[in-house]
């Protein structure tokens, strides 16, 4: 094998290792409602599910939030209302629910919220599966 050949082959297998040390992990794939929680602890339970949706009950005590997840389009109506932090793309803001407010969407691609008031925030949810 001549000198030149190793040289390439060398050269051409440091180049390759190179490639594949700059190239991370996929990252995980985010949980849905019902699978994420806080610390640990599921803050969603199903309620109800058919083959075209499913209807969440959604519960954070004061301090209690729910890390980061995905919705598909839902609807959501607030049983108990209260003071929720929610961090998503768009940054950080803090909302106030009115007992008995709801809202749709298209879908969520990520957010966190968090309880930083002093009543039990209470959701239902309905998702489209």
């Amino acid at each position: 094998m001549s000198a030149i050949y190793r040289l390439a082959l060398l050269v051409s297998g440091a180049v390759l290792a190179s490639a594949c040390a700059s190239v991370s992990a996929a990252p995980e794939p985010l949980p849905s409602a019902l699978e994420a929680g806080w610390e640990g602890e599921r803050v969603c339970t199903l309620q109800h599910q058919t083959q075209t949706h499913r209807v969440l009950r959604c519960t954070f005590p004061p301090g209690v939030g729910h890390e980061r997840h995905f919705h598909p389009a839902h609807y959501g109506y607030a049983l108990s209302g209260g003071t929720m932090r929610i961090t998503d793309g768009t940054g950080v803001r803090t909302v106030t629910l009115e007992t008995g407010s709801d809202y749709s969407s298209d879908g969520t691609a990520w957010h966190e919220v968090v309880n930083v008031g002093d009543t039990p925030v209470i959701y239902l949810m309905v998702e489209e599966r």
